[in-house]
């Protein structure tokens, strides 16, 4: 199972000390992780989009472009690119571009978004949400699958017989579906037979088995090769030298991302024993010592038998060193340990 981090890039205050990050302070933070996930081996890196004050990432291939640069090894994709709001013609091509930078690291994680400001941003309307998204896939898969493209459709002008360049080294350019719990994404995704991104944020994780059974169950139905039909858990969690330690230094930037969105969307604000509960061992988040997190991560795999697991470190502000230090015990202790848990035993 691959193993990596994923991260939108907040530039929210710190909670204890009232300071906001400049973004470019952020930025300059945020590639500093990277380069160490890739130094400790940690399989792959993503980066959010966002159009909002909260966060210093607008457009993650450049971003993406500036870490491959700075590593060697590890994957790099958005997460996510909100397709339904761009033109995939400039995604793919900022995509195939990161491809050649990087040496065939590029991967596109695509999604309608959590958040809604790049559809007025852009001029969309969002009584279109869905038909975007349609759209816009089928675009960008055909961008994907064929050097020059003819297509038409109702939100962008038609192309004809038109070649899209650079072409990328990866043929085809890896494209993930990324959902957060709607069986008609997931159902999109099997029948079209590309890799599914599943959110996993809140409740308990054992509730989203049935989604991956129906994406595995979809994808067969639509004539697809099970063993090529990758499932990613992306969810949010923290690594610290005692899981108490991990608990305290990662609640208050968590509750206030948690509470300030809630306020948005009609939530009720965070308590510290909805936290605990989250962290327990069956709870959605991935908080404790380096041994809490491999048992979490592999109590999951016995739920999703998942290809891919994303940890998001970072759900508002913390101090750069903590989330540096959570990034090396990630890679140089739980990933070995759940690598060495999931590697079959030979026969003799």
């Amino acid at each position: 199972m691959q193993l990596g981090l994923y991260t939108f890039a907040e530039t929210t205050a710190d909670p204890a000390t009232g300071i906001r990050a400049s973004s470019q302070q952020r930025l300059f933070d945020l590639l500093e992780e990277v380069e160490l996930a890739d130094q400790v081996g940690l399989d792959v890196f993503g980066i959010g989009e966002h159009h909002r004050v909260d966060f210093a990432v607008s457009t993650p291939a450049v971003v993406l472009a500036a870490a491959a640069a700075r590593t060697k090894r590890i994957r790099l994709t958005s997460a996510v690119t909100v397709l339904s709001s761009d033109d995939p013609v400039r995604v793919f091509q900022e995509f195939a571009t990161l491809d050649l930078l990087s040496g065939g690291r590029a991967e596109i994680m695509a999604g309608r978004g959590s958040f809604i400001e790049s559809f007025p941003l852009f001029g969309y309307d969002l009584d279109d949400y869905d038909s975007l998204f349609s759209e816009k896939l089928d675009l960008l898969l055909k961008l994907r699958d064929n050097e020059r493209v003819q297509w038409t459709g109702g939100h962008r002008a038609p192309l004809n017989n038109v070649g899209v360049y650079p072409r990328p080294i990866q043929s085809p350019l890896p494209v993930w579906i990324a959902v957060g719990g709607t069986p008609a994404s997931v159902i999109r995704a099997a029948e079209l037979g590309l890799p599914l991104a599943i959110a996993i944020i809140g409740g308990t994780p054992d509730r989203f088995v049935p989604l991956v059974d129906l994406y595995r169950e979809s994808a067969q139905r639509a004539g697809h090769d099970l063993s090529t039909m990758a499932v990613s858990i992306n969810s949010h969690g923290f690594i610290a030298d005692t899981t108490q330690q991990a608990a305290n230094q990662w609640y208050p930037s968590f509750a206030d991302t948690m509470s300030r969105i809630g306020r948005e969307r009609g939530w009720p604000p965070m308590s510290r024993p909805q936290y605990d509960a989250m962290r327990s061992p069956h709870g959605a988040l991935l908080v404790g010592d380096a041994q809490a997190v491999i048992e979490k991560i592999l109590y999951e795999h016995e739920l999703f038998h998942h290809d891919r697991f994303l940890m998001q470190l970072t759900v508002g502000t913390m101090p750069h060193a903590q989330v540096m230090h959570a990034i090396e015990l990630y890679g140089t202790v739980v990933a070995p340990a759940v690598r060495r848990a999931l590697t079959p035993i030979p026969n003799p």
